[in-house]
């Protein structure tokens, strides 16, 4: 069956008829889940089955639980966690990579990925491999998972892990590396004028280790060398580079294609988007007349890209038989453990 090389979000907690048309119509890849669509559990099963029914189909179901302050599903119904830099950070050891902040991560992402399969949820767009820096942007920051290379790759690692054991497919993100950006790209353009040389045993570095990960979404920054003109997500260059030299070999969807940071209709970076050699697009906003547009633009999956998708889905494992309630009790006390040495 045709599918269309898009992932859009709904606009609200229920599905209503227009939209249901609409999705049914435009057969998008998947869909993803926003603070918006996260009123309660019962809600959110609800949703989540009736956007499968629209299509058909057990079409993939993302959402952005990262924990911390990029979560969509929060209190009173859910977990709330603490900022993976922050809890990374006050576990840190002298040595560098920490046994017991990569051990966190580990049940973090196991924990998150039992909780969103529990909703109908069975993608995360997690983990953040971007290299946390004195500079780095607030938007960023702190959801960052280390301020060196090493810890990243390994801290990423493991939460790809946990996430993957539990059943829930692993995004990371945001190639090729966002560490360096002074500019929120929700409104701006950020430009990286770091070498590729510097960047390769740097910000790069995550992203190569991590290579073999189903899924990878871009980042919407510049690399004036690889293109001084094009943000990586609307670059034919920077698509390749992240192929070809970064060796990111997966399904690949670009951010929010509604950012500030891109310029021009929505469509239109959609279509360019899919030229650069992104296999899907990303759009967040559930506004229908912006998704109608895209999917008139962007059309179906190409043949590659619904090969790497078969590829990602069919690597999917049942989750790991585990006593849960001994992974929540390790969970809190390093939790516990890591809020204590950051006073909070």
């Amino acid at each position: 069956m045709p599918r269309g090389a898009y992932i859009f979000a709904p606009s609200g907690p229920e599905l209503g008829s227009r939209e249901a048309r609409f999705f049914s119509e435009a057969e998008p890849f998947g869909f993803i889940m926003f603070q918006r669509n996260c009123r309660s559990p019962d809600q959110l099963r609800r949703l989540t089955a009736a956007l499968r029914e629209a299509v058909g189909r057990h079409a993939p179901i993302l959402i952005d639980q990262e924990g911390g302050r990029v979560q969509r599903m929060r209190a009173p119904h859910w977990r709330e966690w603490m900022p993976p830099l922050d809890q990374v950070d006050a576990l840190a050891s002298s040595g560098g990579v920490s046994p017991k902040a990569e051990r966190a991560m580990y049940l973090r992402g196991f924990l998150i990925g039992t909780e969103l399969l529990d909703h109908g949820i069975d993608v995360n767009c997690a983990p953040c491999a971007d290299v946390a820096r004195p500079g780095t942007h607030p938007f960023l920051k702190n959801r960052c998972l280390g301020s060196s290379p090493p810890v990243v790759t390994v801290t990423a690692r493991a939460l790809a892990a946990g996430l993957t054991d539990a059943g829930c497919l692993p995004v990371l993100k945001h190639a090729p590396g966002h560490g360096r950006a002074t500019r929120d790209s929700h409104e701006a353009l950020p430009c990286i004028d770091a070498s590729l040389a510097e960047l390769w045993e740097t910000d790069f570095l995550p992203f190569r280790k991590l290579a073999d990960l189903p899924m990878t979404m871009t980042a919407h920054v510049v690399l004036p060398e690889i293109d001084p003109e094009r943000p990586v997500t609307l670059s034919e260059a920077g698509v390749t580079y992240l192929r070809e030299e970064l060796g990111l070999s997966g399904l690949l969807l670009t951010d929010d294609i509604s950012m500030g940071a891109l310029s021009g209709k929505v469509e239109s970076r959609a279509a360019s988007a899919r030229e650069a050699g992104c296999d899907l697009v990303l759009h967040c906003s559930g506004d229908l007349s912006e998704m109608s547009a895209i999917a008139a633009a962007v059309g179906e999956m190409s043949s590659s890209a619904r090969r790497l998708a078969d590829i990602a889905f069919s690597g999917r494992t049942s989750p790991l038989d585990v006593d849960i309630c001994d992974f929540e009790a390790e969970f809190a006390a390093l939790t516990q453990e890591a809020k204590e040495n950051a006073g909070w």
